[in-house]
């Protein structure tokens, strides 16, 4: 029963690192990239849909 526990303990640990590595590999960057480019676009006072 002992070996059984350390292996669901194992298990969760590598997947909550792996979860972790994502995130910190991927998402974040992805993540402030995008908060980057949003703030550097051009602010526009006037919609172009409403041209006609």
């Amino acid at each position: 029963m002992a070996s059984l526990g350390l292996a669901f303990f194992l298990v969760v640990g590598l997947m909550a690192f792996w979860i972790l590595a994502f995130l910190m590999g991927f998402m974040v960057p992805y993540w402030l990239t995008i908060g980057a480019l949003h703030m550097l676009r051009p602010k526009r006072l006037v919609d172009n849909n409403n041209k006609q």
